[in-house]
């Protein structure tokens, strides 16, 4: 059974743009309810930590210098099976080869700098939600604490 949130992040190339409104009414036209959002700014050290699971790999370097170059926007989404419909609405990680009409297709600049991050599966949105936010900043559509339950 799939699982009712996910997480995301809106990149600090997309901020920069000014995409933030755009890609949240895509994402509010999609039925997600934005359970939890702030804007914060990384430090080298939490976005190593974040993207550790890509440490060793030719692109961690440069992703850690783009996700501590500004700030972004990080949001707990919910919906009935979060992860796999944001995974549609974002697109593939290559704008290039993404479907028309998705966030990475209309507002990436590059694979590197492809706009947004989307959970892959319900284990890590909630690892990753639990990075930004306390129990005590997360709430669901009738303004209760959200639980988020393995």
């Amino acid at each position: 059974m799939s699982g009712n949130i996910t997480f995301t992040i809106i990149k600090p190339g997309a901020v920069a743009h000014e995409h933030i409104g755009d890609i949240l009414k895509m994402i509010s036209e999609a039925g997600f309810w934005t359970a939890a959002m702030k804007y914060v700014k990384l430090s080298p050290g939490q976005a190593s930590y974040f993207y550790d699971v890509h440490r060793g790999k030719p692109f961690f370097d440069g992703l850690v210098d783009f996700m501590t170059s500004g700030p972004i926007l990080v949001a707990i989404l919910e919906r009935e099976n979060a992860v796999e419909a944001y995974r549609k609405l974002i697109g593939n990680t290559d704008p290039a080869k993404a479907e028309p009409g998705t966030i990475r297709k209309l507002f990436a600049e590059s694979i590197q700098r492809n706009a947004v991050h989307g959970s892959d599966s319900d284990i890590n949105a909630r690892k990753e939600a639990d990075f930004f936010f306390s129990k005590s900043e997360r709430f669901d559509r009738h303004g209760n604490f959200l639980e988020l339950v393995p």
